[in-house]
């Protein structure tokens, strides 16, 4: 009998396993290495690491935890979790079978992107999600925001004015923006075109220009895609979970759920921005919280 599982090897569920690891609780952590921020070449943002290559950060996130001989990681998926009496049963993908008290979720989310045919050549390298995860590499470049999200498109093409002046604003044939947002954009120097685009081009995953259905074409260095998000696993929804209006699983801000011994960490609960020294913090919280509920249920009072 494990005293946690960890369903998800990114900053999250890594910083939750070393605080597990550090109480002297037996913990295996799973990952299937398909993680969201896979394609970037670089990470930022994070103190003592900013630039560094995901990959790297996680081989050194899994040798800090795997100095703790209670603590082991498993790189295969995880298929089934059913909840038996006052603890878990897990089912990996090999068929090998597991019990736990425990179970953080630091599943993550899954991109979803606008329908731009050529996105993905370029998503990672020269476009990107997070102007203050790579808006500093983007500075004072001829910048693109291409977003089908009428919540999320105003609020995108301004913060990108922080970091260039020379901004055109897609919306990929769709009307999205209010005439106050187009004159608002207007006075700080951002175009916008509505017109659908027909194609992205550039080489070796930078941008070069945009071609439009009209055949109009703009040159364009890089810039941001707005995305929506989905949950990676179906596990919180199958365990009945509850879910927030966006989408993430629902905690008491500590990580608890609604479903007691299952806890939640990451972007999966969608309620920080999607930065690795912010998932890798709310980790810490959440399995410090972990190892509490662990030792109050096992102390005699």
């Amino acid at each position: 009998m494990l005293d946690s599982i960890v369903i998800g090897g990114g900053p999250a569920g890594l910083s939750a396993a070393l605080v597990l690891g550090r109480a002297g609780k037996r913990v295996v952590v799973f990952d299937d290495d398909n993680a969201r921020n896979k394609v970037t070449h670089e990470s930022h943002g994070f103190l003592t690491r900013d630039g560094i290559h995901p990959s790297e950060l996680k081989e050194l996130g899994k040798k800090d935890i795997l100095k703790y001989p209670t603590v082991s990681m498993e790189m295969q998926r995880v298929n089934e979790i059913h909840r038996e009496n006052n603890y878990f049963q897990l089912i990996t993908e090999n068929g090998d079978l597991y019990q736990t008290k425990k179970v953080l979720l630091a599943t993550g989310l899954k991109d979803v992107f606008p329908h731009v045919e050529g996105l993905d050549k370029f998503y990672g390298s020269s476009l990107f999600s997070c102007p203050f995860c790579d808006g500093w590499e983007m500075r004072d470049q001829a910048l693109v925001v291409i977003s089908e999200n009428k919540d999320a498109v105003f609020h995108m093409g301004k913060k990108l004015s922080n970091w260039s002046k020379d901004i055109i604003v897609c919306t990929n044939g769709n009307q999205l923006l209010n005439e106050e947002q187009k004159r608002s954009f207007a006075k700080n120097g951002i175009q916008v075109m509505e017109e659908k685009i027909d194609e992205l081009i550039g080489e070796n995953g930078k941008l070069q220009k945009i071609r439009f259905s009209s055949g109009e074409e703009i040159l364009r260095e890089g810039g941001l895609v707005t995305v929506g998000l989905k949950q990676s696993s179906p596990f919180a929804e199958s365990l009945g979970c509850a879910m927030s209006d966006s989408g993430g699983i629902k905690t008491d801000g500590l990580g608890r759920t609604s479903i007691p011994g299952i806890y939640a960490s990451g972007d999966a609960t969608i309620s920080t921005p999607s930065q690795l020294i912010m998932a890798a913090g709310e980790g810490n919280k959440v399995g410090a919280m972990i190892v509490s509920d662990l030792i109050d249920e096992s102390f005699k009072l």
